[in-house]
């Protein structure tokens, strides 16, 4: 990493373009421009840009997981529009680490531009090259791995890296020089005073706080938790403990990101003499990589595979799943409803919960937890006094360690919803920074870098959340989205009308299908009612020249208003439109002799 004073801004030949601010000038080809495309006011979807005159570096392309109101949607990625109308500006994008939420929009951006070049440790350039395989997108960028020892260089930027300590392997901070200040982003990060893995490099960080920093970029997801967070390798050793004393099966789920906690259950489990057994895709691709990159050191005689888990006795057997967050389709989940095609819950069996729920996940944990009790399994969470999950984000005592250790003039918490963000603010005031020099921002928001100085910009880049479904970048509409929600909400209902265009007549009275709005059983009348007042309506309309979409209309305007009268609930009407064939006929031989 380069020892060296931050530069000077350099006069540049390119034409200047200047935009007026109502406090500041922000001259587009001196100042650096610092902005958020994702995880501002949010947990996820991390994306930060560095802008300077005609360079753009992007530090991680991160997705977020849709809540449960957002019906039928995998993803929620960042808006890249400002990226793709700059796109010959981007020199480069660096990773911290491998989460969900720092690479899952990588295949997403490669969709939406070129990129030459991505910088990403070991881990994580191992998880992206996977990631990219299953979409057949390999060859269209370059992985460029590194570590705390690389340097990158461009035109104005001058990038260096540094260890943290994550839930994850080969988790780096970042260190950007620019013409106008250093910035430090952390990436996310916790200090462990006794690791499972590498050590943060303290020295590095104290050694950048006393050469001066201009702004500070961290982590803020864990800034209302109060104290420093516990160890992993209490976690560790509660896990051992637990794997020692249990006499049956040992099923534990967990995250399968949190590497180093698998790693721990693995290694519990052969130190007990038991035979390890991997159930969810993700699991088994995680341990794939760090077995191949040697972060999990467990051979291969120690595994086993289905078919042969009636072939060992209960208690030299450690099935490990995913499934911790009580999601449907997770192995856990399938295996508490009993409808796991391998596994069955038999009484004595020992389930444990190496992770806490993330807030919203509480009722989908609570309903596993109650289906594996019911099935006679001895189900253990964490809590105070078992310590079986910690952490992986820095907890209120860590945060002001980094600041203490960074002693950045200026700070810009990130990556956090928003009273994580000020709750981090005001954690950087306690350690003596300026309140005017703390700044809260949201997606699109810029700050601005001039003569080692940053202030808050009026100007916004753009930003929106884009919904994917499947591998559709075009994202949903909110029409789409409404249209599900109605869907869920009052249901459906189908009127199927045959009419004959070339007289202008109905040939039989509407009839009416409805899916998930009412009983039709219970419902005869209802739906007869509606019948006939959608019949009614339609003799009128025919009466006059008309068109398919004017019936259509007809339709709709004529139901809804009876349903929603009849029920207090607005389905979604849908008409459906039957010509006689004779008249499709007669239409079609029309349109010829035209």
């Amino acid at each position: 990493m380069e020892n060296k004073q931050t530069r000077a801004p350099k006069r540049t030949s390119s034409k200047r373009r200047i935009t007026e601010d109502r406090d500041n000038i922000i001259n587009y080809g001196t100042d650096t421009l610092i902005f958020a495309l994702g995880g501002l006011g949010e947990v996820g979807k991390n994306m930060y840009c560095f802008e300077h005159d005609d360079e753009i570096i992007i530090i991680d392309c991160g997705v977020r997981f849709p809540e449960d109101e957002l019906l039928g949607v995998d993803y929620v990625i960042p808006d890249y529009s400002y990226l793709i109308r700059n796109q010959n500006k981007i020199k480069a994008l660096i990773i911290t680490h491998a989460h969900e939420d720092h690479i899952g929009g990588i295949p997403f951006l490669l969709q939406s531009i070129h990129l030459d070049k991505i910088y990403a440790p070991r881990f994580a350039v191992a998880m992206i090259n996977r990631k990219l395989e299953e979409r057949r997108m390999n060859r269209r960028v370059r992985l460029i791995e590194v570590n705390d020892e690389s340097r990158i260089e461009t035109k104005h930027f001058t990038i260096g890296f540094f260890n943290t300590i994550h839930s994850i392997p080969d988790s780096l901070g970042v260190l950007i020089n620019t013409p106008n200040g250093r910035v430090v982003e952390t990436g996310d990060f916790k200090f462990d005073l006794t690791p499972v893995a590498q050590n943060s490099d303290y020295q590095k960080m104290a050694y950048m706080g006393q050469i001066g920093v201009t702004l500070l970029m961290s982590d803020s997801t864990n800034s209302s938790v109060s104290g420093f967070s516990i160890s992993e390798k209490k976690v560790a050793q509660s896990i051992l403990d637990i794997t020692k004393k249990t006499p049956g099966r040992l099923i534990v789920a967990t995250f399968a990101s949190n590497v180093h906690r698998v790693e721990q259950i693995l290694e519990a489990a052969v130190a007990c003499g038991r035979k390890v057994i991997i159930f969810g895709r993700s699991m088994e691709n995680v341990l794939d990589i760090g077995r191949k990159l040697g972060t999990i050191k467990i051979a291969e005689e120690h595994f086993i595979t289905a078919d042969q888990l009636n072939t060992l006795p209960a208690n030299k057997i450690c099935i490990v799943c995913t499934g911790s967050q009580g999601e449907p389709l997770a192995a856990l989940s399938r295996i508490a409803a009993g409808t796991h095609r391998q596994i069955k819950i038999y009484p004595g069996d020992t389930v444990v919960f190496s992770s806490n729920p993330i807030p919203g996940n509480a009722h989908g944990v609570s309903q596993v937890i109650n289906k594996l009790t019911r099935a006679g399994a001895n189900v253990m969470v964490n809590s105070p006094l078992t310590s079986l999950h910690t952490t992986g984000h820095a907890s209120q005592e860590e945060q002001k360690l980094m600041l203490q250790l960074i002693k950045p003039k200026y700070f810009m918490p990130m990556h956090g919803e928003y009273k994580m963000l000020k709750v981090h603010g005001d954690t950087g005031i306690e350690t003596g920074i300026p309140k005017e020099n703390v700044m809260i921002c949201a997606n699109g928001d810029v700050i601005v870098l001039r003569n080692e100085q940053a202030f808050k910009s009026n100007i916004r880049i753009q930003t929106d959340d884009i919904y994917v479904d499947g591998n559709d970048i075009s994202g949903l509409s909110t029409a789409v989205l409404r249209d599900r929600k109605i869907l869920a909400d009052n249901g459906m209902v189908a009127v199927i009308v045959t009419i004959d265009s070339r007289y202008n007549k109905i040939l039989c009275r509407p009839n009416i299908v409805s899916r998930g709005f009412v009983f039709i059983k219970e419902s005869q009348t209802l739906l007869k009612e509606a019948e006939i007042i959608v019949y009614e309506a339609l003799k009128k309309k025919m009466m006059q020249k008309t068109t398919f979409g004017d019936l259509k209309n007809c339709i709709r305007a004529s139901l809804e208003p009876y349903l929603y009268q009849m029920t207090n609930r607005n389905p979604i009407v849908i008409p459906v439109i039957l010509n006689q064939k004779a008249a499709m006929i007669t239409n079609k031989t029309g349109q010829k002799d035209q």
